[in-house]
């Protein structure tokens, strides 16, 4: 890919969406619900940007804009019809594993096997992403304690609260140590307690030098943790930048609806 992005604001660049396109085909049952007679439906059309090392990048937009489907890309969970993108130098066409070796994705959609235990579960993918055994026993006891998973470590996934679960969830994911989190709806079904111990230590990762990308449509979750967001709209890019550029003088979320009509030319 030509360099066309300009030079980082935060830090170095480590993930470069450049000019992504998916299309998927929709049932009948699809079409009713969508309204529509095509049989196709653009998700991501020509999506590009940046996020950069130690910042929080929010992708921001309505159900249906295109989001999942964005971080599903970047995470090698499915391929873009054009376009491409590279996390941590690495493309998601031509080298998917080894993007898979530096994020953890994470989604309310994940489906652990609810026979396994926590325990067990965080064990089977630290090996599947190679890391020792006494550094996976000193991650496991460090991460299970901070977010009281160890009281549950042997307790089935099935009998897990859904709070419970979704820290499970979220130290799966990042059992490697990955350079960069993916999180889409990160907060999505959690009561207000687990809630802020998600957002707590996303925060945290940032502290640490960790880059991470989160999907939402809840205009706070951006305001209190992203440096730069990205607004998506019908699967385009409407803005991209630092938050403050973004907004201007107003709220996130006038500014966010101002666009809307602006792009949608609808009155809401």
């Amino acid at each position: 890919m030509q360099e066309t992005m300009s030079s980082p604001i935060c830090g170095e660049e480590v993930v470069r969406a450049e000019n992504l396109r998916k299309t998927f085909t929709l049932s009948r049952k699809q079409q009713r619900l969508e309204h529509t007679s095509f049989t196709r439906k653009v998700a991501v059309d020509g999506l590009s940007f940046s996020a950069y090392r130690g910042e929080i990048y929010g992708l921001l937009g309505p159900n249906g804009a295109g989001k999942t489907t964005t971080l599903r890309i970047l995470s090698t969970l499915i391929a873009p019809d054009s376009g491409d993108a590279l996390v941590c130098g690495h493309s998601v066409l031509r080298e998917p594993q080894k993007v898979r070796d530096v994020i953890g994705f994470m989604t309310s959609e994940l489906k652990l096997e609810g026979f396994f235990t926590p325990s067990y579960l965080f064990d089977f993918f630290g090996a599947m992403h190679g890391v020792e055994k006494s550094v996976l026993a000193k991650r496991k006891g460090e991460l299970f304690e901070r977010f009281g998973i160890d009281r549950f470590a042997e307790v089935k996934v099935r009998d897990l609260s859904t709070g419970m679960l979704q820290k499970v969830s979220l130290v799966v994911a990042i059992v490697h140590d990955p350079a960069v989190i993916i999180f889409d709806e990160p907060t999505n079904g959690l009561d207000v307690l687990t809630a802020k111990v998600v957002i707590d230590f996303l925060a945290e990762l940032k502290s640490m030098g960790k880059s991470i990308l989160l999907s939402t449509h809840i205009f706070s979750l951006v305001e209190k943790l992203c440096d730069r967001v990205g607004i998506i709209i019908d699967g385009k890019m409407a803005a991209d930048g630092k938050l403050a550029d973004v907004c201007g003088e107003k709220s996130l979320e006038d500014a966010f609806f101002d666009l809307y009509k602006c792009v949608k030319g609808e009155t809401i």
